[in-house]
């Protein structure tokens, strides 16, 4: 539902750039925000939003909409609905598709494809060519495109010098780079955390050194060059560690880490439920904890999904599922949960997280609701408890860890350019 002007009345706005905690209305006009004031009047559309709290859309920095090439998990129309339901209005599409978002047509196509879904598609380009390793590729054509990043995510750029030319050339054209930190040789195929679960399940185990000995490679080349680098999904206490620490010389790196980070553990695999494989894996309660503190004392920036769908069928056996979980539609709420409702959090550090903070790295306009900027707001109620119901989510499909679990806060509205692109029934 479009309209040309509407007035949000009376609700609650958390909106960390502009240091905004109070009750307002918000005039939205032309896919604007035009106005933020107390008891304004105005001759147009109204959504009475008494009770409830808005904040910025959130911006998810790490997602795999499958399309082009494995569209029978999830495609672009599919994942932005399923976006709009957990109150995200930007998404950043990782590039591991096939073809792989390594040529400037794979990009424009889901620039394209993307003109007709709910909420706003970013695309991240490919660092190499197949995502191989072997050859970087013509980073100033991806960003032509319309790529505002590049990552080989899904797997590491196993060369270091090709990693290194590509973060010096993202630098000069203004990209962020976004980093797969794993040692391939350490994993050397595991399947869950190495540790005391994998012993008792007698599942081959990716040991924490392999997301750490990358972390500290990215590290180190951000440092010697002078360049920005983010690092995806943290899992583990040790990089966590040594991201404050580099944080701490001046070093330019920020990082994301994910809701199942912070809510489970490797115990949880215990259940041999594949839905509660990705990779990274779900670490110990000591990297849980890690976790946490680094989203509160600033070392991670930012809260992202990597949401990941597969098929039910894929995720039926256990051992051979391939990694990976959906997220969008519950990451507000689960972070809520475990954040803010347990007095962890404020919910103004919160939606710093989800929505303002990626906005800022990756350079996009959105993560605020001043005046001037695009009308994406998410309007939520925190009283609100509901089970996941994973038959009930808007996206492919059904791979999540939360299924059965109650949380607190839900999203009722999203509004994407100043169109209601989801609203809760």
């Amino acid at each position: 539902m479009i309209m040309d002007k509407l007035i949000i009345k009376n609700v609650h706005i958390i909106d960390p750039s502009q240091s905004l905690d109070e009750v307002c209305d918000i005039v939205v006009e032309n896919g604007v925000v035009t106005e933020i004031g107390k008891d304004i009047s105005c001759e147009c559309d109204m959504l009475n939003a008494a009770g409830l709290y808005a904040a910025p859309g959130l911006v998810d920095m790490h997602v795999h909409l499958r399309d082009p090439g494995f569209t029978d998990k999830e495609d672009i129309i599919t994942g932005c609905k399923s976006a709009a339901a957990g109150g995200v209005t930007s998404l950043l599409a990782m590039p591991n598709t096939r073809p792989a978002a390594d040529s400037p047509e794979t990009v424009r196509y889901i620039l394209d494809k993307a003109k007709d879904a709910d909420v706003r598609v970013y695309v991240v380009g490919a660092i190499t060519k197949g995502l191989k390793s072997e050859e970087i590729t013509d980073i100033a054509a991806l960003k032509e495109a319309g790529a505002v990043a590049l990552s080989d995510d899904g797997r590491p750029v196993v060369n270091t010098r090709l990693m290194a030319e590509a973060m010096q050339r993202a630098d000069k054209l203004g990209l962020t780079v976004t980093a797969h930190c794993e040692d391939l040789f350490l994993a050397d195929g595991g399947k869950i955390n190495e540790g005391r679960v994998s012993r008792l399940l007698g599942i081959k185990g990716i040991p924490a050194a392999a997301e750490d000995t990358g972390t500290a490679r990215e590290i180190a080349l951000s440092e010697a060059y002078n360049v920005p680098i983010h690092i995806c999904h943290v899992s583990t206490a040790v990089s966590a560690a040594m991201i404050r620490d580099a944080k701490a010389r001046g070093v330019h790196v920020t990082a994301e880490t994910c809701p199942h980070y912070f809510t489970f553990t490797e115990d949880d695999l215990l259940k041999r439920d594949a839905d509660f494989r990705m990779n990274p894996p779900l670490r110990n309660e000591n990297d849980r904890r890690a976790i946490i503190n680094g989203l509160l004392d600033g070392t991670i920036d930012a809260i992202a999904t990597d949401h990941a769908p597969h098929t039910p069928q894929e995720k039926s056996d256990f051992v051979k599922a391939p990694n990976g979980s959906i997220g969008m539609e519950t990451s507000f709420s689960a972070s809520y949960t475990a954040l803010v409702e347990t007095g962890i959090m404020t919910l103004d550090k919160l939606i710093r997280l989800m929505s303002t903070a990626p906005a800022e790295i990756l350079g996009i306009n959105g993560g605020t609701l001043s005046v001037g900027s695009p009308a994406d707001i998410v309007l939520f109620d925190t009283t609100e408890e509901w089970t996941v119901d994973e038959n009930k989510l808007h996206g492919k499909s059904k791979n999540t860890p939360f299924k059965g679990k109650m949380l607190k806060s839900r999203i009722k509205y999203t509004i994407c350019g100043g169109k209601i692109v989801y609203k809760d029934k």
